[in-house]
C-alpha cells in the first residue's frame, strides 16, 4: 500500500473546530455534493431591482486524488497504468438575478487548476484526478486549468412551473451534475420542471450539447471525437468512461445523424409511503431507454425500512449497427455483436435505526448489449454503484452492502461499503471479477454549514488469472488498485 494518510489526519483535526450556525446559510451541499440554494433573490418590482436584488454565491474548493495500481503497466513501451497524485484547486462564483414578472437569469463561473506529479505528456494516465483539468488542453499545449461559464441560463417561473433555457444542471435518472470533483456536469438546451400536479414532479428536457466535468467547452452528447492519426482527438467530444467508443462524430455526420438528447421523467407520491418513478432518456436516431422504479417506506421494530426495485430497458435505434454491442469495441463473447438492445434489473433494501443506516443492493444486466450512459447519471446508482465503478456492462451481476453511522453531535457521517462485481469472463471488453471496499468520512453537510470536508478511500482487489478470450496464455489485466480522495469546501 503506497497511499499516505496525512490528509485524513488534517481533516479529522477540523472535526471539533467547525462552527455551528443557528440559521440556514444561503446555499449548501448535500453529502453527494449536489449544490442547494437555501435562499434565492426576491421578486423585483421594476427593471432596476432585477440586478440590485440579485444574489452572489461563492465556493472555494480543493480536492486531492492519490491513485496506486496493483501493478503499473506498459504496453509496447507506452505507459498505460502509472501511480499518480494530483490536487485540484479552484472554486465557483454564481450570480442570480431577482425575478421580474417571473423572468430571471443565472450565470455560474467555474475554475480549477490541476497540479500533479505526472508530466503534461502523461496526462492521460490520471485516473479520478483527470477531472481537475482538461486532458486535451494539457496534452496539446500543457494547460493545467479550466476556466468556464458552465452555467448561463434564462429562467421563467409561473406558479409551480420552472422553465430554463441555456447552460444548466439537470438532475434526472441518467443526467446528473455528479459534482464530486471540481466542476459539475452541465448541458445546453431547454428544460421544464413542474409541481403543479398533486403529489407529482414532472421534468422534461431537450439538450443539444453537454460539458463533462473535465472539459473547457461544450461538446456532443453522444459522439466521440476520435479521428485516426489525430493524436488526442478522442478527448475533444464525449470521452466519458460510459461513452460508446464506436459512435464517432465522423460516422454520425456521414449518416446525417444529429445527437440530440430528449428526457422525460415523472415522480409520483399519491399513495402513502410509495414513490413511483418513470423515466425516458433517448437520442432518437441512436438509442433510448425507459426506466420504472418503485420505493416503499414503512416502520417496524423501531426501524424504518425502504425496499426498492428498478427496471431499465434499453432500445437500440441504430447505434449497435454503427458501433457494435460493446462500448469498448471488443465484441468477443457477445451473442449479437451488432445489437445494443438490453435491460437492467436492480433491487435494494435500505434500513435506518436511530443513527445507523444499512443498505443491501443487487443489480443484474442482461447478457445482451452494454448499457450506454455517458451523461453522469449511473444506471446502477443508488443500488450497487460504488466509488469509481462502472458495473453496467453486459451480463454483469453486482452485490453491495453498506453500513453508515451519523454522529449528529458533530455532523459527522461515516459509511463503509463492500461490493462484489461479477463480470462476464467470456467477454474481452470486460474486466476481471473484483471486490470493492470503500470508506467515506464526511462532515459539515447540511443547510447550516459553510465549511465541508469529505475523505473517501477505495481498495479494489480481484482475480489476476482470468484468461483473456481468444488469446491463449494471456490474462485480463489485474483489477487491483487503491484510491484516496480528500476534499474541502468553503461556501461564501
Amino acid at each position: 500500500m503506497k497511499i499516505k494518510y496525512g490528509w485524513l489526519g488534517m481533516a479529522a483535526v477540523s472535526l471539533f473546530a467547525q462552527a455551528q450556525t443557528t440559521a440556514p446559510f444561503k446555499h449548501s451541499l448535500k453529502p453527494n455534493m449536489i449544490h442547494v440554494y437555501n435562499e434565492q433573490p426576491t421578486d423585483a418590482s421594476n427593471f432596476k431591482e432585477i440586478f440590485t436584488k440579485g444574489m452572489w454565491y461563492g465556493r472555494l474548493r480543493t480536492h486531492l486524488f492519490v491513485d496506486t495500481w496493483g501493478h503499473e503497466l506498459q504496453i509496447k513501451g507506452k505507459d498505460v497504468r502509472k501511480d499518480s497524485t494530483i490536487v485540484g484547486v479552484g472554486g465557483s462564483l454564481t450570480y442570480k438575478t431577482a425575478y421580474y414578472n417571473g423572468f430571471g437569469a443565472t450565470a455560474g463561473f467555474y475554475f480549477t487548476n490541476g497540479i500533479g506529479n505526472l508530466g503534461s505528456d502523461e496526462a492521460y494516465l490520471y485516473k479520478a484526478g483527470k477531472d481537475t483539468f482538461n486532458r486535451y488542453d494539457r496534452l496539446t499545449d500543457g494547460k493545467t486549468y479550466i476556466a468556464t461559464f458552465a452555467e448561463a441560463y434564462l429562467e421563467y417561473r409561473y406558479s409551480h412551473t420552472d422553465v430554463k433555457v441555456g447552460r444548466q444542471i439537470f438532475e434526472s435518472f441518467l443526467t446528473k451534475s455528479n459534482d464530486g470533483k471540481m466542476i459539475p456536469n452541465t448541458f445546453e438546451g431547454v428544460t421544464v420542471t413542474t409541481h403543479d400536479l398533486p403529489n407529482t414532479t414532472f421534468k422534461a428536457a431537450y439538450f443539444t450539447r453537454q460539458k463533462l466535468r473535465d472539459h473547457s467547452s461544450f461538446h456532443h452528447v453522444l459522439a466521440t471525437g476520435y479521428v485516426k492519426d489525430e493524436p488526442y482527438s478522442y478527448y475533444t467530444q464525449n470521452d466519458d468512461a460510459g461513452m460508446h467508443k464506436g459512435l464517432t462524430l465522423s460516422k454520425l455526420e456521414a449518416k446525417g445523424i444529429k445527437d440530440r438528447l430528449w428526457i422525460g421523467e415523472v415522480e409520483n407520491r399519491s399513495i402513502d409511503n410509495l414513490t413511483l418513478t418513470a423515466n425516458y432518456t433517448g437520442v432518437p436516431d441512436l438509442l433510448s431507454s425507459a426506466m420504472l422504479q418503485a420505493d416503499y417506506t414503512f416502520k417496524s421494530g423501531g426501524w424504518t425500512w425502504r425496499p426498492g426495485i428498478r427496471y431499465m430497458q434499453q432500445f437500440d435505434n441504430g447505434a449497435g449497427e454503427i458501433g457494435g454491442a460493446s462500448q469498448k469495441l471488443l465484441v468477443t463473447g457477445y451473442k449479437d455483436p451488432k445489437s445494443l438492445d438490453s435491460w437492467l434489473l436492480g433491487v435494494r433494501l435500505d434500513a435506518k435505526y436511530d443513527v445507523w443506516k444499512v443498505h443491501l443492493g443487487y443489480t443484474r444486466v442482461a447478457d445482451k448489449g452494454d448499457i450506454i450512459a455517458p451523461w453522469r447519471g449511473f444506471p446502477t446508482g443508488g443500488f450497487t454503484r460504488l466509488m469509481g465503478q462502472y458495473n453496467w456492462d453486459a451480463n454483469t451481476k453486482t452485490y453491495v452492502g453498506k453500513v453508515g453511522y451519523d454522529w449528529k453531535q458533530y455532523d459527522l457521517k461515516i459509511v463503509g461499503s463492500y461490493g462484489y462485481q461479477d463480470f462476464d469472463d467470456a467477454k474481452a471488453s470486460e474486466p476481471a471479477d473484483n471486490n470493492v471496499a470503500t470508506l467515506e468520512v464526511m462532515q459539515g453537510f447540511g443547510a447550516k454549514q459553510q465549511f465541508y470536508w469529505k475523505v473517501r478511500y477505495a481498495h479494489v482487489w480481484g482475480d489476476t488469472r482470468t484468461p483473456f478470450p481468444g488469446k491463449p496464455g494471456a490474462y485480463k489485466l489485474d483489477p487491483s488498485y487503491d484510491e484516496l480522495r480528500a476534499e474541502m469546501d468553503y461556501l461564501f
